[in-house]
């Protein structure tokens, strides 16, 4: 059983170096391969350049393909595990044609996962076990109103005038800012065209309470099925959003005006010139930590007083083997390896396991990788 890692880019090497010092058979695919012996070379040197026909001659039944590259290739690399049956890992958001691929991967017996990262991932399972426990409960009653909020965000350790760092390329960051969200707020659905349009102020529960900038991105509304909210639930507020330091919006006020302003190829020219000087101005120095902070909360009221309340808090930053970030998106990637390996996930097209014996597993190693980790019962 091999283990097909492609992608060897900043936040894919915790992961990886996990699973070769836990001794599984891993080869190793990148476009250079000078940086994949950068990387892991200490430890492999099975270790491949990058091409999809070449990967194709070598995945046999049983193998488990693992994409770590952008996003445009993870359902060419899906079907080609289905093909062989494979199976799949990414940490990236199931795309529609990714879920075209349920029927085939049931029929070909094997998991494709996603949804496994950081956020999508970790933030999935704190949902789902605060929902279990939630469930569980004496105070659980279908028709007590619910609000969930779970917002996570990379911000820097150490705060700069910009409020913000990239540790990859700022174009993903400046294409999301174009994005609309859609959220639920006060039982309605809420749309927002642009993030800067419904940033509001969250204090997280961390030992020294922190107050950040926070704002809806994607669409909320399908995570309740995900995480198997009731038909029948009174949902008076559900965000998954993006965390920022304080003082960003303001800092960032000129790129919301220009953003505002772009369009078609001249706009998509001028949004990469806007990527390059951010990264030459304000990419992470060698050696400076970055941050990663991830709070999730689900929260029950009858008749106007709460009745159930607890958060996830989650708060990590960069050392001197890995940034956070990397830890955070790649180690539980790894873990959705062994578990497809080991059959604890079933055939089909998934994200992050709500099974509780996997949840609990996961979130007990994820405790390991963060500075900081809590449960917080807000009601006792």
């Amino acid at each position: 059983m091999t283990i097909h890692w492609c992608g060897t880019g900043l936040s894919a090497i915790p992961g990886l170096r996990r699973l070769l010092q836990a001794g599984h058979d891993v080869a190793v695919w990148n476009r250079t391969t000078a940086k994949a012996q950068e990387a892991v070379g200490d430890l492999t040197q099975n270790i491949h350049a990058f091409d999809i026909d070449s990967l194709g001659a070598r995945v046999v039944k049983g193998d488990v393909v693992v994409s770590m590259l952008p996003g445009d290739w993870h359902v060419q690399l899906a079907e080609l595990a289905i093909a062989k049956e494979a199976h799949f890992v990414s940490s990236s958001y199931i795309a529609p044609e990714m879920r075209a691929l349920n029927d085939k991967a049931l029929a070909a017996g094997v998991a494709v996962i996603n949804e496994v990262g950081l956020d999508p991932g970790i933030d999935h399972l704190m949902a789902h076990a605060l929902v279990e426990d939630y469930k569980a409960s004496d105070a659980y009653d279908a028709s007590n109103e619910i609000s969930f909020i779970s917002y996570c965000g990379g911000i820097p350790k150490i705060a700069n005038d910009f409020r913000y760092k990239f540790s990859w390329s700022p174009l993903g960051v400046l294409k999301a800012l174009r994005s609309p969200s859609r959220s639920i707020r006060d039982h309605k659905p809420l749309d927002v065209a642009r993030p800067w349009d419904a940033i509001s102020s969250y204090t997280a529960p961390l030992p020294t309470p922190e107050s950040f900038e926070v704002y809806p991105n994607r669409d909320s509304i399908p995570f309740m099925q995900q995480y198997e909210f009731g038909k029948d639930w009174s949902v008076k507020e559900f965000v998954r959003g993006t965390l920022r330091l304080n003082g960003w919006a303001e800092a960032w006020d000129g790129v919301f005006k220009e953003v505002e302003t772009l369009s078609g190829p001249s706009g998509d020219a001028r949004l990469k010139e806007m990527s390059d000087q951010f990264w030459n101005d304000n990419a992470y120095d060698d050696g400076e930590p970055d941050r990663v902070v991830l709070c999730v909360a689900l929260r029950a009221e009858k008749d106007g007083a709460e009745v159930w309340h607890k958060t996830y808090v989650m708060d990590a930053w960069g050392n001197e083997d890995s940034t956070a970030m990397a830890r955070l998106v790649s180690i539980p990637v790894s873990f959705a390896i062994e578990a497809a390996m080991n059959g604890q996930i079933d055939a089909g097209v998934h994200a992050a396991p709500s099974d509780p014996k996997l949840v609990t597993q996961w979130m007990q190693e994820i405790g390991k990788l963060a500075q900081h980790l809590q449960l917080i019962d807000h009601h006792a």
